[in-house]
């Protein structure tokens, strides 16, 4: 359900009224602070309880039954529903103070002032598949505004658009747009447990990407609660923050409600297939010669490879992956593969036609025949201990570089790499449309990735050692000044801000990886709309107006 603007003109009044009880709780409050994170402090409960329900009286259901503090037997099953990474699901790990799981714009709004007055960080999380944690971790005093309730969806074929909320997983956009139309779609991710909220406020990529762009390209409209507790749409919140939260990662800036997306045409029939090629079968020569095709090839068409070390009857080899979704029959796709990339050798059994719904379960690895009832369901089939980290590749590599780069990874046997092209409609948009520079100029992203099972610091860190040392390894080839990432690969290995109080030159460091020159913009517009810096995290974009602050101190 889209909130109606109208309707809470007479709630944002009261929202932005002089505090009541809750100012004159707050000095009392500080002294509490010092209790532990983990545990659950009535008296600190009872403070945090009374102002939430003060600043949200017109809701119902009343924020106190959404309100979990670690006291209440659904805490810790709340907490960990949405954690998607083991890593920051150990007994160690920060908790937060209490979570809010809003099913009212007021849920919100409340949390914000409260936490303000509190001087509390918010954690806003929308599917929990950030992969390293921030919306969910925090080493200073903290809570959790969990969107997973916010998550209806309308579906508006007629004028090809939809309305979601930011709870909303990928999956359930899919199955409801396809519920409506054969013929309509969403250029969005391959995870159908993803989260709305975070996908389109980092960019979005999927495997519509070379025909329709990012999914943050599809975005008409959106609705968020700024730091004054304000409800703002696409008109009163401006060009400038809309033009922020499509890629610059919505969290530093407020609390998006919903998003009105533009859908897509699709055909009636797709085509994809999957193929594995190890060294031994040619796999050097097709991933060079992928890398000059799979950007230049027809925008109906994307071809991801993905690259591991395998072991086949005690030989040690590596493998590559190729999957493809090609929007049209398999009889043109096949002619298109025999015309570029003819090394692949596909045979006709190898292309498979369906149904655009159907292709979202065959990228998602369902056996072919699955009903599209499975992408209602939110939690993935597992969960592991995992690090990822992102390039941007703009020049080919060559065969022995290539041959280079197995040889280290069968040396490191585990990280897998995962390769996107570009091309079509990412090189035909400017960088300065959205937050999102990495367009034309780039042949395609890779994702590093590494997973593991057992727990431990020790088996933490030399996992975290292999991907970190095939990052290295592949500086020679990958972008230069700056040294790309994608935001949505969250990778606190690029600097962090600390806390969130870091000073601008301090932030770039990490923000012209995932933002280059939009950076400096993206700088402008939080200084406008959040001075104090209240929506911080370890790497939130800055407040010139905050730093000043800080150093006038």
């Amino acid at each position: 359900m889209v909130v109606n603007l109208a309707k809470v003109t007479k709630l944002n009044s009261h929202f932005m009224e002089t505090p009541s009880s809750c100012a004159i709780l707050a000095a009392g409050f500080f002294l509490l602070l010092h209790v532990s994170m983990a545990a659950s402090n009535p008296t600190q409960d009872t403070f945090f309880l009374q102002c939430l329900s003060n600043h949200s009286q017109y809701s119902s259901p009343p924020i106190s039954a959404v309100t979990y503090f670690p006291n209440n037997s659904s805490y810790t099953s709340i907490l960990q529903s949405y954690i998607r990474n083991l890593r920051f699901i150990t007994p160690t790990t920060p908790k937060p103070l209490f979570i809010v799981t809003p099913t009212h714009v007021s849920h919100i709004q409340a949390s914000i002032f409260c936490s303000k007055i509190h001087a509390l960080q918010v954690r806003i999380r929308s599917g929990g598949h950030d992969y390293d944690g921030l919306s969910y971790v925090s080493q200073v005093p903290f809570i959790i505004v969990d969107m997973f309730s916010l998550r209806s969806i309308s579906v508006n074929v007629e004028d090809e658009s939809a309305w979601v909320e930011s709870g909303a997983t990928l999956g359930e956009v899919y199955y409801r747009v396809a519920e409506q139309s054969k013929i309509h779609g969403f250029p969005a991710g391959v995870c159908p447990t993803v989260g709305v909220g975070g996908h389109l406020s980092g960019g979005g990529y999927g495997n519509m990407m070379r025909k329709y762009g990012l999914s943050v390209d599809n975005i008409l409209d959106a609705q968020i609660v700024d730091v004054n507790g304000r409800l703002l749409d696409r008109e009163s919140m401006g060009e400038d923050l809309f033009w922020a939260i499509r890629g610059g990662g919505g969290a530093s800036f407020g609390v998006i409600v919903s998003w009105k997306i533009k859908l897509v045409p699709v055909p009636e029939i797709v085509t994809v297939f999957r193929v594995e090629r190890t060294l031994e079968q040619g796999a050097t020569d097709i991933v060079h010669q992928w890398q000059y095709v799979a950007g230049t090839i027809h925008e109906d068409l994307f071809i991801r490879a993905v690259v591991m070390q395998s072991n086949k009857k005690g030989h040690q080899t590596v493998k590559a992956k190729f999957v493809a979704l090609f929007l049209g029959n398999a009889e043109k796709l096949h002619a298109l593969m025999d015309e570029s990339l003819p090394q692949l050798g596909l045979k006709h059994e190898d292309y498979i036609e369906m149904s655009w719904i159907e292709s979202v379960l065959y990228w998602s690895n369902y056996p072919i025949g699955t009903s599209a009832d499975v992408l209602l369901e939110r939690q993935p089939s597992s969960e592991k201990f995992l690090k990822k980290k992102s390039d941007y590749i703009q020049e080919p590599m060559s065969k022995s570089g290539l041959e280079e780069l197995w040889k280290k990874m069968m040396e490191l046997r585990k990280p897998v790499l995962t390769f996107n092209p570009y091309g079509g409609k990412m090189r035909e948009i400017s960088e300065l449309e959205t937050p999102f520079p990495h367009r034309a100029g780039n042949v395609y992203k890779i994702q590093y990735s590494v997973n593991w099972k057992e727990e431990g610091v020790e088996v933490a860190g030399k996992n975290l050692d292999l991907i970190r040392r095939l990052y290295e390894f592949m500086t020679p080839y990958v972008s230069k000044s700056p040294r790309c990432s994608y935001l949505n690969y969250r990778d606190v290995d690029l600097g962090t801000n600390g806390n969130g109080n870091a000073s601008y030159s301090e932030a770039s460091v990490w923000g012209t990886k995932y933002f280059k020159g939009n950076f400096d913009r993206l700088v402008q517009v939080k200084t406008a709309v959040d001075p104090g810096n209240f929506f911080s995290y370890e790497q939130s974009i800055p407040s010139l107006a905050a730093w000043e602050g800080k150093m006038a101190e």
